[in-house]
């Protein structure tokens, strides 16, 4: 199932991004995942964003949604499975090996904290993995918003990630995001006391309005082992922060597949987020439009109609631009895979 562009969806891309995004696109977050990555019984409400593709995003899913989407382009992707507690994860990291070729495809496990790291190894080495991706859901014993990123990445699972010089995708935690003090002083404890890992800090740190950007990159920034990803960050103001106090060579493009195949887009609002929605599924603070009195493209679109004015605005050059897009990824992840793997499967 796909969700095709409308004539003016095709539209935008022609006018806007035909020109702008470069022939070869990394994405370094995307969600792929089949049935068999799932625990017995698992079943999706109708509303849940991970119900739109049939309750699954397979790699044939997300070239067919590509391949209507951004045409002409030839996408390398970093991929891991669906994270959340009714996810198995040692499926799910079976699945992310079948799907990778260290190549083109790479792919990362899930972990949980309770997971040992004899069991982490082993999910991470036998599939041919550069990584892994916590998250805190999988943190049990604790109120969610008083969970912290040692409570998500155990010493021991850290540890076995610095020994292989592995890629760290990290979702933090905590109400205030990146401008949590516990987040800002545990994000660059993480890096120093780690330095063979690469650590990607998703979604700018979650910075999706501009106050909770301002001020809070320079620690990370400072790490040369610190990484960002833009998945889901439509805000102009945010990338053209982002562009002008972060390494420009550590920033890598992710979307956020599926949730970014959606309709929607998001906007800032007193200080706050929310998703404006074109269809009504359930993604955070979501607000969804049934009247359709506005007719909304993708968010993919959105964050790529953000990046382009960010970049105008921060003076990319278009080889800094093609970095973002594909370069700086590319090289981050086949370093990780040929340290491990020899760089193919």
């Amino acid at each position: 199932m796909t969700i095709n562009p409308t004539d003016r969806d095709r539209q935008v891309w022609q006018e806007e991004f035909e020109d702008f995004v470069p022939e070869r696109v990394f994405d370094a977050h995307i969600h792929l995942y089949n049935r068999s990555c799932l625990l017995p019984g698992t079943r999706f409400p109708a509303t849940s964003v991970w119900q739109r593709f049939g309750g699954t995003f397979t790699k044939q899913q997300l070239l067919e949604w590509t391949a209507a989407w951004l045409p002409g382009r030839e996408l390398s992707v970093n991929q891991f499975g669906y994270p959340f507690f009714d996810s198995d994860r040692d499926a799910s990291g079976v699945y992310a090996g079948d799907v990778a070729d260290n190549r083109r495809f790479f792919g990362m496990a899930l972990v949980a904290p309770r997971d040992s790291v004899e069991s982490v190894r082993q999910r991470v080495v036998s599939n041919r993995l550069i990584g892994y991706k916590p998250y805190l859901e999988f943190v049990e014993g604790r109120p969610k918003a008083e969970i912290t990123i040692h409570d998500m990445l155990p010493a021991e699972q850290m540890e076995l990630a610095d020994e292989l010089g592995l890629a760290i995708m990290l979702h933090i935690p905590r109400p205030g995001r990146l401008a949590d003090p516990v987040n800002q002083m545990q994000m660059v404890e993480l890096c120093q006391r780690y330095p063979n890992t690469r650590i990607i800090f998703a979604h700018i740190g979650r910075a999706y309005y501009l106050s909770s950007v301002t001020g809070f990159l320079d620690g990370i920034a400072a790490c040369p082992n610190a990484y960002i990803d833009t998945a889901m960050v439509n805000h102009e103001g945010v990338l053209e922060y982002t562009f002008r106090t972060f390494p420009r060579d550590r920033m890598l493009f992710g979307s956020d597949a599926p949730i970014a195949c959606l309709r929607g887009k998001s906007v800032e609002v007193n200080d706050q987020y929310v998703y404006l929605m074109g269809e009504d599924y359930a993604i955070g603070n979501a607000m969804y439009a049934p009247e359709n009195a506005v007719a909304f493209t993708s968010f993919t679109y959105e964050q790529l109609r953000g990046i382009r004015l960010a970049a105008q605005r921060a003076g990319l050059s278009r080889a800094e631009i093609a970095d973002f897009f594909f370069g700086n990824a590319e090289r981050l992840f086949s370093a990780v895979a040929q340290r491990n793997y020899g760089g193919s499967a």
